[in-house]
Formats: C-alpha cells, sequence, structure tokens
C-alpha cells in the first residue's frame, strides 16, 4: 500500500466513523436560539476539542499499547468491533448508546453553555469508535511514522471538514433535508462497517487465529 493511499484510507475512515452529517442535526437542536456569534462558539470550541482528542490518541496511542501489554492484533479486533457498532446504529439511522443516551441528550438542552465539550465533542464527535480508529491506524507496525502521520492528518482533515459542515449546517440540511442526511448517514454507515470487518480479520491473521 502506497503512503498516499494509506493517508487517503485513513482520511476517509476517520471521517466516516465521526459522522460529522450525521452529528449535525443534533449540532442545529443543542444550538435553537443562538445568536450567530454563541453559535461559532460552541462549533470552533467542540470542533477544536474533538481533534485534539484525536491527535493526542494518535500520538501517544503506541505508548498505551507498551503501558497496557496489549498487542495491535487485540485492539484491531475489539476496535473492528465497536466499529462495526456504531456502523450497525448508521444503518439503522440511530445514535447508539456508545455515543448519546436520551438522559444526556435532554441534559445536554438544559446546560448550552456545556454542550460545546459534552455531548458534541465527546462522544458525538469523539466517540470511542473515532478514538480506537485513530489508535489503530497510528499503532499500525507495517506503516510505522507513515501511520501516525496518517492517523494526524486525518483527524485535522476531519475537523476541517466538520467546521465546514456545521458552518454551513442549516444550509446543508435545508438542501439535503431529512431524508438527504439519514441516506448520506447510511452510506458513511456501511463504508465503516466494511473498515471494521476488515479490522477484524487484520487483528485475527495478527494472532495466527
Amino acid at each position: 500500500m502506497s503512503d498516499f493511499t494509506h493517508f487517503l484510507i485513513a482520511a476517509v475512515t476517520i471521517f466516516a466513523v465521526v459522522d460529522p452529517v450525521g452529528t449535525l442535526p443534533f449540532f442545529a437542536a443543542f444550538t435553537v436560539g443562538f445568536t450567530p456569534a454563541d453559535r461559532r462558539v460552541v462549533l470552533e470550541r467542540s470542533v477544536v476539542i474533538f481533534t485534539s482528542i484525536l491527535v493526542a490518541f494518535a500520538l501517544v496511542g503506541k505508548f498505551l499499547f507498551a503501558a497496557f501489554g496489549f498487542t495491535l492484533a487485540a485492539f484491531e479486533i475489539a476496535g473492528g468491533i465497536l466499529l462495526f457498532i456504531v456502523a450497525y446504529d448508521m444503518l439503522r439511522g440511530e445514535i447508539g448508546p456508545t455515543k448519546l443516551t436520551a438522559t444526556d441528550r435532554d441534559e445536554a438542552i438544559q446546560r448550552r453553555d456545556e454542550i460545546s465539550v459534552f455531548p458534541l465533542a465527546i462522544p458525538l464527535l469523539a466517540g470511542p469508535g473515532a478514538i480506537s480508529t485513530v489508535m489503530i491506524y497510528a499503532g499500525s507496525t507495517t506503516a510505522g511514522t507513515v501511520g501516525v502521520l496518517a492517523a494526524v492528518v486525518g483527524a485535522l482533515l476531519t475537523g476541517a471538514a466538520t467546521f465546514i459542515i456545521f458552518r454551513f449546517g442549516q444550509r446543508i440540511l435545508d438542501a439535503l433535508g431529512r431524508v438527504g442526511v439519514m441516506a448520506l448517514t447510511r452510506v458513511l454507515g456501511l463504508l465503516l462497517a466494511a473498515v471494521a470487518v476488515q479490522f477484524v480479520i487484520t487483528g485475527i491473521l495478527g494472532v495466527g487465529i
């Protein structure tokens, strides 16, 4: 696999699991009644926070492997299973329990001053699936330094794309409509499901089962 291909696959996968298009309706709902300036503050903070989290895990992922003594293959299998659960929820048009519960949603609406951190940045954008994904790419022994760079660049590109999508979110929602957003989320879910299965296969081959 060429370096460019590795970067491309990492960026597309991270974007798919973060799913800013699917999260856009929540951003719109949580900021109803906000002034444009307040909405911009929530947008900027949430993007900076979730991107920083993903970059941090991309940079320290391999050290976590060493500290806890588990192999990349084990993490690939666990991460693949988790990603498949997220993808399954996306295919059903739902935000699963790994991202946001009904109680969390009600609390977030009541505490709007904190929504840029919770639940937007964590766990809607930088959820367990996204964190697992960047750690797997960064910890790839076959990619080496390229794997770390691919994870970091993928996280940064996803952050930039999320900012643009949220910045012009209302226009996007008006253009796509509810059906359009659901359709795009399902396409991303299908892509993510395939990546999740590949993670599991790679992990199984890695442990020699």
